[in-house]
């Protein structure tokens, strides 16, 4: 074994570690120096669009793309048009209605299967989510040969029940979510205490599913007030949402005021989600009031 060999046969089990750690410093200092430019550049990705899209919205110019001045013109025209104002209240109309609908049957349906036991639980549960896992454009062919063979007209009525079809089930699978992480034994507790089966659900039950069902109803009204697919195919003649409108009016090209349109459904989902979170505070505030 030669001299220099000696050396690099000493001094390796000294140098390895050296080496290694020099490694993995310089592996952390790249993390922590990719990992947030490519945080950055995926909420780039998904929110500059949107940024753009509400800043053109106030645009004054006529060419989407090109700024011309700062302008409301579009957000008064879109005001004063009597088909955007109807196809929002239609909108408002079916989405209001269908949360309400069904966040009652959804959080129902959700305690039934939960908490209770019952002959044909399983083949119920299975259609119960059979709105959640078939596709949307099998559901709308479904719903209008439904409508059609019972000879119901399309309208404002038909798009509500088949809003309530679907809704129900996300409601639902938000509510038996939200029932499998309590523990039963709070209501054992509150039975201990001699509270009747009603006290004991309003009392304990209910404030700690108000998050749950609060959840279930903006999502309700989401989903709704987006839904395309199956509105178009059995909205009638002079119900159109404004997920109809904005599509129809973008096939004869894209106009600028379809721009306000979109801002304005983007604050209405921003406030929605300040809503939640609001009454989601007070909800846990009533709770906790409830065990005092």
């Amino acid at each position: 074994m030669t001299t220099e060999t000696t050396r690099i046969a000493v001094a390796s089990p000294l140098i390895a570690p050296r080496f290694a750690d020099a490694v993995r410093r310089q592996a952390q200092s790249i993390a922590r120096l990719g990992l947030p430019l490519i945080s950055l550049s995926v909420f780039a990705f998904l929110y500059l669009p949107i940024i753009v899209l509400v800043i053109f919205s106030f645009n004054s110019g006529t060419r989407l793309g090109v700024w011309e001045g700062f302008s409301l013109r579009w957000y008064e025209r879109v005001f004063t048009s009597r088909e955007w104002i109807g196809s929002l209240q239609v909108t408002l109309w079916i989405a209001i209605f269908s949360t309400l609908i069904s966040t009652v049957l959804g959080t129902l349906a959700g305690l039934a299967l939960e908490r209770f036991r019952f002959r044909g639980r399983n083949a119920y549960d299975g259609m119960l989510y059979l709105p959640v896992i078939i596709p949307d454009i099998v559901m709308a062919l479904s719903l209008l040969l439904f409508f059609s063979s019972i000879n119901v007209s399309l309208s404002r009525w038909t798009v509500l029940i088949g809003h309530v079809a679907f809704n129900t089930a996300f409601v639902a699978v938000i509510i038996r979510a939200r029932l499998a992480s309590l523990d039963p034994r709070l209501e054992e507790a509150a039975a201990d205490l001699y509270a009747s089966p009603w006290q004991a659900f309003r009392r304990v039950t209910l404030p700690l599913l108000r998050p749950a069902i609060l959840a279930g109803a903006l999502m309700a009204f989401t989903m709704s007030f987006d839904e395309f697919v199956i509105t178009s195919f059995v909205s009638g003649q002079g119900d159109t949402t404004l997920p109809v409108k904005i599509y129809s009016s973008i096939r004869f090209g894209l106009k600028p005021e379809i721009t306000a349109v979109a801002s304005l459904v983007l604050l209405i989902s921003v406030a929605l989600v300040v809503v939640s979170l609001l009454m989601q505070r007070g909800g846990r505030r009533a709770s906790v009031q409830s065990f005092k």
